[in-house]
């Protein structure tokens, strides 16, 4: 079981971020969005609100620049998490048309990032979320369009398992506001598809926020899919759309944590444990989060 962080959490600088991962005794780094070369044949050139920019956007140049820094850092590469295919329709998205060839060479430029940085993941994610993917007694006909989202949903994604085999790169879908926003889900996907390089990135907080808390029976349904892992604590309504973060131990997440990090160890659990570092103290910056959150991510999962 090994800690990590998303690095764009602490800086958008990437040789920043890796000093002070190092600083704080971790080894271990998620990229996910960093300062560099974009490719304008994969964005349209501006930043996002976070610091960096989707490292799967940059140019092939940026992979061993980001190397190089890691390697001087003595810092591993564990995921690269992009963004393909993140909120792209479903209904209206077909194998091989503009949108869907664009979000494949975004997945593929990510799989070349981590060959080259030597990570072993890369993030996919899993479409825009149907409000209701299954119905019956007239929800069938009203709410689920006939049923027919999830074996779309299945059409689409068969592409992406054959470019995983094909790059021998695992794949981990993360639980979120996409299709797959539960761990019901994505055991239900995992199966569906039956491939080995499709496994599970499991957003604790994420599912929380669906009615989905991570307990023990929740974690015996994914685990021989469980690849990564996010933490991140916080108080949740989705019937006021409302998400505030939360010093860890100190949100709705914080009473299953202890007991994960315990069946975790107990089974030799051998992927990341990642500090989704968003977390601002009052008065504070979001690295002053880390420096906190880091500390107890650390004095539970180590």
């Amino acid at each position: 079981m090994k800690i990590t962080a998303i690095t764009n959490g602490i800086s958008g600088d990437y040789e920043e971020s890796c000093r002070i991962l190092k600083e704080t005794g971790i080894s271990y780094a998620e990229i996910q969005h960093v300062d560099g070369i974009q490719d304008p044949t994969l964005c349209s050139g501006e930043k996002r609100s976070v610091p960096g920019v989707p490292v799967e956007t940059l140019v092939a140049e940026e992979a061993y620049r980001l190397k190089e820094i890691s390697d001087r850092y003595g810092i591993q590469p564990a995921i690269i998490t992009s963004h393909a295919f993140c909120g792209v329709p479903i209904r209206s998205t077909e194998c091989g048309d503009a949108v869907y060839e664009l979000h494949m060479k975004l997945l593929k430029n990510a799989i070349f990032f981590a060959k080259v940085l030597g990570a072993p993941l890369v993030r996919v994610m899993c479409f825009a979320k149907q409000p209701v993917t299954f119905g019956d007694h007239g929800a069938r006909e009203w709410l689920a369009n006939d049923n027919t989202v999830w074996d779309k949903l299945l059409t689409l994604y068969r592409p992406i398992v054959e470019l995983a085999e094909a790059e021998e790169m695992d794949l981990v879908v993360e639980n979120g506001n996409g299709q797959i926003c539960s761990s019901y889900l994505m055991r239900k996907l995992a199966d569906d598809l039956g491939s080995s390089r499709i496994k599970y990135l499991w957003d604790l907080s994420n599912a929380m926020y669906y009615g989905e808390m991570p307990t023990l029976e929740t974690y015996e349904m994914i685990r021989d899919i469980l690849a990564h892992i996010h933490v991140k604590d916080a108080e949740l309504s989705i019937s006021r759309s409302y998400m505030g973060i939360r010093e860890i131990g100190t949100g709705q997440l914080g009473p299953y944590l202890e007991p994960l990090a315990q069946a975790l160890r107990r089974d030799g659990y051998e992927g990341c444990i990642s500090l989704e570092n968003i977390y601002c103290p009052d008065g504070g910056t979001c690295l002053d989060g880390y420096r906190i959150d880091i500390r107890h991510l650390q004095e539970i999962f180590n």
